[in-house]
This record gives C-alpha cells, sequence and structure tokens, in this order.
C-alpha cells in the first residue's frame, strides 16, 4: 500500500513563499497523474494542482500564476512551490494519486497533510 508523507508546511506572511514536498512510498508512483489538495477548516477538501508523469499540469483558477507543482519520478516525489500566498491560502495541504483528468478523486489513502498558514 502507498503511503505518503508530506513537508515544508508553516506560517509565512501574505506575499510570502512556501514549498511543499511529498514523498511516496512504493514503485507505482511514475505512472500516475499526482495532485496536490487542500482543506481549509469548515470547507470540503479541494484539489489544487495537478502534474502528469510526463510534466503536463492543471491548476485552479485561485492559484494559477503563483503555484507551480513539480515531480520527480526518480525520488518518487512530488512538489508545489507556493508563491504571492494569499490569507486564503491557508489550509492543510495533501498530497495524493488523482484518479485521471477528468476524476479529481484521491486514489491512494490520505497522508498526514501539512499546515500552511498565511497570517501577518
Amino acid at each position: 500500500q502507498v503511503q505518503l508523507v508530506e513537508s515544508g508546511g508553516g506560517l509565512v506572511q501574505p506575499g510570502g513563499s512556501l514549498r511543499l514536498s511529498c514523498a511516496a512510498s512504493g514503485s507505482i508512483f511514475g505512472i500516475y497523474i499526482m495532485a496536490w489538495y487542500r482543506q481549509a477548516p469548515g470547507n470540503q477538501r479541494e484539489w489544487v494542482a495537478a502534474v502528469a508523469s510526463g510534466g503536463s499540469t492543471s491548476y485552479v483558477d485561485s492559484v494559477k500564476g503563483r503555484f507551480t507543482i513539480s515531480r520527480d519520478n526518480a525520488k518518487s516525489t512530488v512538489y508545489l512551490q507556493m508563491n504571492s500566498l494569499k490569507p486564503e491560502d491557508t489550509a492543510v495541504y495533501y498530497c495524493n494519486a488523482r484518479r485521471s483528468w477528468n476524476n479529481d478523486n484521491a486514489a491512494w489513502p490520505w497522508g498526514q497533510g501539512t499546515q500552511v498558514t498565511v497570517s501577518s
């Protein structure tokens, strides 16, 4: 069973940057679309960004131009570079495999996530 370990979260001021990392166990990482999701207090978990094995990416409109997703298949790791952070980006961030480009549901059990707090 694949296990996911997210890291890199923290407290940052508005306009600041953070880089999240997610390491996946197992050898099947390379065939999946990998994605970052987030869940703010009182809200449902939402998809934020995704990257295919070949490097194609997609983003939710609210983060376009500010967030960049990338992956290292050799390390079974996916990254999320977050710039120009806003208070509304505050959430617990999770990574997971996305079932397909037409289905943003997660394919694997969730990890513990990493907290991102944007506040002055």
